[in-house]
Order: structure tokens, then C-alpha cells, then sequence
């Protein structure tokens, strides 16, 4: 074999191992971007419910007999605290979003609160809430898809099977009429 030959095969190897390794390291970037991404979504969940509360108390001001709404955001707010994974919160939070949906509707029917500087407040702090976190559902879903797509494709789905990677899950709420923020009227 003359030293051309094996100078050819020796480079050849070499490209196919730095190709391989630049798949590999495409796919560990983009498993931490979902991740961030899920990290992202993680935070303005908690900023959500932690405004809860808050939200609850000042409605149950004005509106003391309305105890069955509060209960249902109270245990809506504890399930999505305390989901696992992405399908299980999107769960969560659908049951979440209809719960504030009534505590909303419970609002309406109270000129004095709907007045309240403290609850317009807490609307407005809300609504940027539901906005980031609209935000941050956008980029890890098309962080995920991005990412779930580069698995997929040949040739570096065979290197996402050698190197234990897996799909991810979009975040998602079920029911299409929570998809959208909750609607916040500021009219007194």
C-alpha cells in the first residue's frame, strides 16, 4: 500500500469522526436549548402562581360568598405547582386557566373591585405574566421541534440512537379556549 493511499484513509477517518462528533454536539446544544427552554417556561409559571393568591384574597374582599370559585383556583393553583413534565403540567395549567376564568367572571359582577387599584394591579401584572409565559411556550416549542426534527433526520437520528437521546415533549394546553391568555378587561 503506498503512503497516498493510507494519508487518504487517515484523512478520511478524521473527517467522518469530527462530522459525527459535530452531530453529536448539535444534538447536546439543542437537548440544553429545550431544556433552557422548559427552565424559561418553569419561571413564569411560578410567577403565575404566585400572583394567585394575592389575586384570590382581593376578589374574596368583595366577593365573600363566591367560596366555590375560590376553592377551584386554590386546588387548580396546588395541581400545576406540583405537576411532573410537560404533558402533566399542560394538563395542569388548562385546569388553571378555567378556574381563573371564573374567578374572572366572579370579578365582573363586582363594579367595586373591578375599580380596585390593588386588582387592576394585580390584572395587569397577570396579563404581562400570561404574555411572557406565551413568550417562553413559542421558543421551547420550537426549540423542541427543532430539536425532535434534527433526531429524526438522516444520518444524525443514528447518532441520536448511539448517544441515549430522546424526544422531547411539546408544552400544550389542552382545551383551545385556555390556549389564549386570559381576557382582562380593565374597563370600570
Amino acid at each position: 500500500m503506498s503512503w497516498w493511499l493510507i494519508l487518504i484513509i487517515v484523512v478520511v477517518v478524521i473527517l467522518l469522526i469530527v462530522w459525527i462528533i459535530s452531530l453529536y454536539n448539535r444534538l447536546v446544544r439543542l437537548r440544553v436549548e429545550t431544556q433552557q427552554g422548559w427552565a424559561n417556561i418553569d419561571v413564569q409559571l411560578r410567577r403565575r402562581y404566585d400572583l394567585i393568591p394575592n389575586l384570590v384574597e382581593t376578589v374574596k374582599g368583595y366577593a365573600e360568598h363566591e367560596r366555590g370559585v375560590f376553592q377551584a383556583v386554590t386546588e387548580a393553583r396546588t395541581q400545576a405547582m406540583d405537576a411532573k413534565g410537560v404533558a402533566e403540567t399542560g394538563q395542569a395549567n388548562t385546569m388553571l386557566a378555567r378556574a381563573l376564568g371564573g374567578l374572572f367572571a366572579v370579578a365582573e359582577a363586582y363594579p367595586d373591585l373591578k375599580a380596585s387599584s390593588n386588582f387592576l394591579q394585580l390584572q395587569t401584572e397577570l396579563a404581562n405574566v400570561e404574555e411572557m409565559l406565551a413568550a417562553a411556550r413559542r421558543y421551547y416549542n420550537s426549540t423542541v421541534a427543532q430539536y425532535n426534527a434534527t433526531q429524526n433526520t438522516v444520518p444524525s437520528n443514528m447518532v441520536a440512537k448511539f448517544g441515549d437521546f430522546s424526544e422531547a415533549e411539546f408544552f400544550e394546553e389542552e382545551d383551545e379556549a385556555v390556549r389564549a391568555a386570559p381576557q382582562v378587561s380593565f374597563e370600570k
